[in-house]
């Protein structure tokens, strides 16, 4: 199966399923000298990971990292960086009853028509489990990026089906179980995902996510630009349906005089573009979004059909969350601290002795 890894120079290659023994992935690329332990990627892999709160799926895993190779008394040492997690709540019987059907809006049939089989229990390598070795693997990238060029990756969930975050304070994010930067609908949220639980179904969420001190350049024109890898990597992340930078599809309804952003040697008026300007860094925040679709893993009845082709009608039983865009908060800042990494390693391989005479802007 391939597919499995993203990046060129900073390179992330993932292994294991749902209800495997483990999952685990392999970090390529990260330069030497970089203070690194367990430590550093648990704080995002708590954020990520199942059982938190009452909004998420009753899965218990701790999801403890383990280093396996790379670091050696406390540093990587610039060779390859072995990780991995144990699964240690598998209910794989919850899957028993649904082994021989589909489950509609899910990667069920696709699987099984590709390749020829598929694991069932929850989902296999389709799951978001999978995404926990992202967040690991991204954890590393944002101490370097951090770090060494002072870049920061924050990302939130900027709305929940019809509620939507009209303030956004930051500060607030790591406040409360949605990871939501508007304190004022707290309560809205808490009374919808109630009644969507009571109702076992489940609803769709858009995230955001913001990069800052952003050097101008990144990006490699004219298939590698940075928004196209930056695209490529959020519309990895399960469930995501949709991907925007900066105003997005919002430029419909924008005139050329409206959008453009403005720039002076005061600097540039707006940020429309959301930092990527031909497909390189502005050195402006880079700003996307991400639309993630309402889970298929259900309790309402819905039509399918069995591996045989014949009619059947799906319940789905396990633990799920009702709404995926919840812990996708840390899995966003993963993708786009993993495709900044990548894109500084190569500007810094084939740019580092560029000097321009032009000023480097910032927002007026």
């Amino acid at each position: 199966m391939s597919g499995n890894s993203i990046g060129q120079n900073f390179v992330v290659t993932t292994f294991g399923e749902s209800h495997g023994k483990a999952l685990g992935c392999i970090i390529d690329g990260c330069p030497p000298g970089l203070e690194l332990s367990e430590a550093d990627m648990q704080h995002d892999l708590d954020r990520r990971r199942p059982g938190t709160s009452r909004y998420t799926t009753a899965r218990r895993e701790a999801d403890e990292v383990q280093i396996l190779s790379g670091v050696f008394e406390g540093k990587t040492t610039g060779t390859s960086i072995g990780l991995v997690i144990q699964n240690t709540d598998q209910r794989s019987q919850d899957y028993s009853n649904i082994k021989d059907q589909f489950r509609p809006g899910h990667a069920d049939y696709t699987y099984q028509q590709k390749y020829g089989l598929r694991d069932y229990r929850g989902g296999g390598r389709s799951s978001a489990r999978e995404t926990a070795m992202r967040v690991a693997a991204g954890a590393v990238a944002k101490k370097y990026l951090k770090q060494v060029h002072g870049i920061e990756v924050n990302a939130y969930l900027s709305q929940l089906g019809p509620i939507t975050a009209q303030n956004v304070d930051l500060a607030q994010v790591e406040q409360n179980a949605f990871f939501f930067p508007d304190v004022n609908q707290l309560e809205a949220l808490d009374e919808y995902m109630c009644d969507l639980k009571k109702s076992g179904d489940s609803i769709g969420a858009k995230v955001s996510v913001v990069a800052t001190n952003v050097p101008v350049g990144l990006g490699e024109p004219v298939f590698d630009r940075l928004d196209a890898d930056i695209a490529h990597a959020l519309m990895g992340i399960n469930a995501v349906k949709g991907v925007e930078i900066g105003d997005g599809f919002e430029v419909v309804n924008q005139k050329g005089s409206e959008h453009r952003d403005l720039m002076s040697p005061e600097g540039f008026a707006s940020n429309h573009a959301g930092g990527i300007l031909g497909g390189i860094s502005s050195g402006q925040p880079i700003v996307a979004h991400i639309a993630m679709k309402p889970t298929s893993s259900i309790s309402v009845p819905g039509e399918s059909m069995t591996v045989q082709g014949e009619r059947s009608e799906v319940v789905t039983k396990g633990r799920h969350d009702p709404c995926v865009g919840i812990r996708a908060v840390p899995i966003a800042e993963a993708m786009l601290a993993i495709v900044l990494m990548d894109h500084m390693l190569r500007h810094r391989a084939q740019n580092s002795d560029v000097h321009s005479q032009t000023p480097i802007l910032g927002m007026r």
